[in-house]
């Protein structure tokens, strides 16, 4: 199993888990990390006709903007793990700023440790972070024990259309990961798949913002200049495929 810091970096399309230390400065102009908040918003809404007695877990919640922004609007209780202490006190900040301090819990820690001693939720968050359990048959397969019948699973990713002879160490054609939902017990209800210029829009401004603070690190750490040139190229890599190579989607997922 990798280590926590390098399942972090992959998750944020880097390379080399020596980045890790350095993710709070680079990402420190950043709030919503991942996921799109109100795209979530807006599909527990849809699913859920009662909100305030949620039971909300969200995995990998970096800075907590998701679960901050779900909590504000429905009031429901919501509880946000994340790897890097520096992004859950900005959490803990930010929770206390939108005057949800009482339905957020945030706490550090490898979710891959800490899902065998949690409870039951209605609704289960991955926000682009991957299948964190391994594939998507093995992940599903262990939040599956941790979701209410009614329950939903959120997940934030992409994946590659059937037709298409691009290929992705990370990503997978659409049939082999509805094959692998379908064996874990589950299927997918709602595709909700994000547009290009959506998708720009928000890699441009995390882009400029990621640079900015990877100049700044070359400065303080010439001796490091390649590690974070190569974050920066491995941004620009990525966000290529994002908005031109893959479908990118947030998807509803339940038994």
């Amino acid at each position: 199993m990798k280590s926590v810091e390098e399942s972090v970096v992959i998750a944020m399309d880097g390379s080399d888990k020596e980045l890790f230390q350095f993710l709070p400065y680079i990402l420190q102009d950043i709030w919503e990390i991942g996921s799109d908040p109100e795209a979530i918003i807006k599909l527990i809404g849809k699913h859920f006709n009662r909100h305030d007695n949620l039971k909300v877990l969200d995995l990998g919640c970096g800075k907590g903007a998701v679960s901050i922004k779900i909590a504000h609007q429905f009031r429901c209780k919501c509880y946000g793990i994340d790897a890097i202490p520096e992004f859950i006190s900005y959490a803990q900040k930010k929770a206390i700023e939108y005057n949800v301090e009482n339905k957020c819990k945030f706490e550090i820690g490898d979710i891959r440790e800490i899902i065998t001693d949690l409870k039951v939720y209605d609704i289960i968050i991955l926000g682009a972070i991957g299948p964190v359990f391994g594939n998507y048959y093995s992940t599903l397969s262990t939040l599956s024990k941790h979701l209410s019948n009614s329950g939903i699973i959120i997940i934030d990713d992409g994946y590659i259309e059937d037709n298409s002879d691009y290929t992705h160490p990370l990503m997978l054609k659409k049939q082999e990961l509805l094959h692998q939902i379908n064996e874990a017990g589950m299927k997918l209800i709602e595709d909700d798949i994000i547009q290009s210029d959506r998708i720009k829009d928000s890699d441009d401004q995390i882009f400029d913002n990621l640079k900015k603070r990877c100049m700044e690190l070359i400065e303080k750490h010439p001796d490091k200049k390649g590690l974070f040139e190569n974050y920066i190229n491995k941004q620009l890599e990525e966000n290529e495929v994002l908005e031109n190579k893959v479908v990118c989607t947030t998807m509803v997922i339940k038994r």
